[in-house]
């Protein structure tokens, strides 16, 4: 009787939310002026004035930017969780500290400190990839490799230790046992929680404008934004938004198809 009664609760309680979603839409729907809307932000002619640049450069860019900064944070992310898990105090210290600090300070200090500071005081210029200044790239593999590595430390001490002491009884020393036996299991734990952090790298790349670029270095952010100080008109951020869509969506789905793979497989 009581389950009986709880349901029928939680259906009138459901229905209200999807009838009040509905009211809320439909005053949307009459009270936004839809003209001024579409030619603020939907002008067919600007958004094909986008193209084919905004595709062959800004996400192109976007893309190197992401996929260079992910592989770097991601070996940094492995040497200091190995560092965190280590037996020798100094290194897990120096682990703990890079940890606490590159997760504290928001991206785009460390993309300042990074693209400005070491420049100006070690006397160097940070070399290119493909075209593309390495500092931003640098910056962001650093902050990545800071929450990787966390993710990567929680992976490995998932693996149950029997695998650990069944390949030391195999004769394997620690290290060998490490990187044959444990770390590729701890991988395929955290595959979704680190196509997460790609997801988060890819919108991070919006920071690298504060370093300055050229019309050959622009991301779709600082792509947009050069479009709509020539325009002034919103329409090219709306362009940049369905690109980062076409390129996020897919990625965050994966995770979905993933995480549901590890759910079953356990």
């Amino acid at each position: 009787m009581a389950a009986g009664s709880r349901r029928r609760r939680s259906q009138r309680i459901r229905v209200a939310s999807y009838l009040l979603a509905g009211l809320v839409a439909l005053a949307l729907v009459l009270l936004v002026d839809w003209r001024t809307l579409q030619a603020n932000f939907a002008d067919a002619e600007i958004f094909a004035e986008q193209f084919p640049g905004i595709v062959t450069v800004a996400a192109r860019n976007t893309v190197i930017y992401t996929v260079f900064a992910f592989l770097g944070g991601l070996a940094v992310g492995l040497g200091v969780a190995l560092l965190r898990l280590s037996s020798i105090r100094p290194y897990r210290w120096f682990a703990t500290i890079y940890i606490e600090v590159f997760r504290g300070l928001p991206a785009l200090l460390t993309i300042i400190l990074v693209g400005f500071a070491i420049p100006i005081a070690l006397g160097v210029r940070f070399p290119t990839v493909l075209g593309l200044p390495t500092s931003g790239i640098i910056a962001l593999a650093l902050v990545a490799g800071a929450y990787m590595a966390e993710t990567i430390r929680a992976g490995i001490e998932a693996v149950p230790r029997g695998q650990m002491e069944a390949a030391r009884s195999l004769g394997m020393s620690h290290s060998r046992s490490m990187a044959s036996i444990v770390v590729p299991q701890a991988f395929r734990i955290i595959i979704p929680p680190l196509t997460n952090e790609l997801v988060l790298l890819l919108k991070d790349t919006a920071l690298l404008a504060v370093l300055g670029t050229s019309t050959t270095t622009k991301e779709l952010t600082k792509f947009a934004r050069d479009g709509v100080n020539a325009n002034f008109n919103g329409t090219p951020i709306v362009a940049a938004g369905l690109l980062y869509l076409v390129i996020t969506v897919p990625l965050t789905r994966v995770v979905a198809q993933l995480e549901k793979r590890n759910r079953q497989a356990r």
